[in-house]
């Protein structure tokens, strides 16, 4: 038994820890001396591959159209799908279910299945383009998970709380937002880290529906770049980029990954 855990911990170190290793010494490497010594340490840490890669290939502005259309995808999302799922979980009607089983149903659609319907309807609404058209169809696709997640979460609440807050004068939208929406934290935190994972590596639908380079996001511009780069023999500043667009995600992971453990055994204990 081990031995087996020793396996896997040193074949998810070579998997995983190892490439991602490689890329950031390569980061520091000048290009002539990653095609001669690529699996060695850099001999004197060069920091103008992510100056380079920052300005003269415009990561910034990448970066800073991937941030935007992230929080304004989750602002949109995050309280809608909260109340979607409350109301589903506390208050079923004739039907909820088919609705509900209607979100679940949408999590099984294949992204590229959507793509030319959506591209044509984008165009259609004039939101071809437009990061208004790309933040509303990632909050479309992000829906039926999010709501997945929290229904479960508002369903173990006891109802019990409801009619309290209803005794003391509370009104639904009072109860909502004051009583069962903090309760139901660990589960917001949890599709929150989620959507931000897939938000920010999404590539095809930002590929298809984003004609503008100036608009690109990051998943985007890095194709672009890695286009670009390889026959400008910038090699430095590819992998610099390519270190600049995992940071923020293992920031997000290594700031939350106790709640986000803490969650997922306490609903697999619960369930």
């Amino acid at each position: 038994m081990k031995l087996t855990r020793a396996t896997l911990t040193w074949l998810f170190l070579a998997i995983v820890i190892l490439p991602f290793v490689w890329i950031v010494f390569n980061s520091f490497k000048p290009g002539n001396e990653i095609i001669s010594h690529p699996w060695s340490l850099p001999k004197s840490p060069n920091f103008a591959n992510y100056v380079n890669a920052w300005t003269k290939s415009e990561f910034s502005k990448y970066f800073v159209n991937s941030l935007v259309t992230v929080i304004m995808t989750l602002a949109i999302l995050i309280p809608i799908s909260a109340m979607a799922s409350y109301v589903l979980a506390k208050f079923p009607f004739r039907g909820s279910k088919l609705i509900l089983s209607g979100f679940s149903a949408g999590m099984i659609v294949p992204q590229f299945l959507a793509i030319v319907p959506l591209f044509m309807l984008a165009q259609m609404l004039h939101l071809y383009n437009t990061q208004l058209g790309l933040i509303l169809i990632y909050v479309a696709f992000s829906l039926p998970f999010t709501v997945f997640v929290l229904f479960g979460f508002f369903q173990i609440l006891p109802d019990e709380l409801i009619e309290s807050a209803s005794v003391d004068g509370a009104s639904h939208a009072q109860t909502f937002w004051r009583v069962m929406l903090p309760l139901a934290k660990p589960g917001l935190l949890v599709a929150l880290i989620f959507n931000i994972i897939g938000l920010w590596n999404e590539y095809s639908l930002a590929l298809v529906l984003i004609s503008d380079t100036d608009k690109y996001t990051m998943p985007v511009g890095m194709g672009r770049i890695m286009m670009t780069q390889q026959y400008q023999g910038d090699w430095g500043a590819l992998f610099a980029g390519m270190v600049i667009v995992m940071v923020p995600l293992m920031i997000v992971y290594f700031v939350f990954r106790e709640k986000i453990q803490q969650t997922m055994v306490a609903g697999a204990v619960k369930g």
